[in-house]
């Protein structure tokens, strides 16, 4: 049986490996069925660098250290994700997109994971922000998932 495919946001990722987080237990679920086999999780390339970014931002006490972050985003999604990349021209389609939407500023990096769910055949997309996706991505309400 195929496990089904999930694209986890960065949303869900921080949230998942925060337990100081409000939505910790939401998305932690979700990240125990990929590490239990139950999903297949799937994760864009960007989100592994926002996720780093994010956790070492937070202003949690105490402070989420790098060598922390590192560790977290290694034993939760390193060797139990796909991680999808894209290619310089899917970061060209994105830009050709947002633009014919009249979108700018920070809505490409939501739109660059909806790609990646795109190219990697994801069948949902897992996020705490539907709103923003949706803006980027008007034909991706059904893909859409909030824990």
């Amino acid at each position: 049986m195929k496990r089904e495919r999930v694209l986890f946001d960065t949303s869900v990722l921080v949230a998942a490996m925060t337990e100081k987080h409000h939505w910790h237990g939401r998305a932690l679920l979700w990240l125990k069925r990929s590490l239990a086999g139950e999903i297949a999780l799937v994760v864009a390339a960007h989100s592994l660098a926002e996720t780093y970014a994010v956790l070492t931002a937070l202003p949690a006490r105490p402070r989420i250290s790098p060598t922390a972050a590192a560790r977290l985003i290694r034993e939760n999604i390193e060797g139990n994700a796909e991680v999808v990349s894209l290619t310089a021209s899917d970061y060209a389609l994105v830009v050709r997109q947002l633009s014919e939407l009249g979108l700018s500023g920070g809505a490409i990096y939501d739109a660059l994971i909806a790609r990646a769910a795109q190219r990697s055949r994801a069948d949902r997309l897992l996020t705490f922000n539907p709103g923003d996706f949706l803006r980027v991505w008007p034909g991706g309400a059904a893909f859409l998932t909030v824990p």
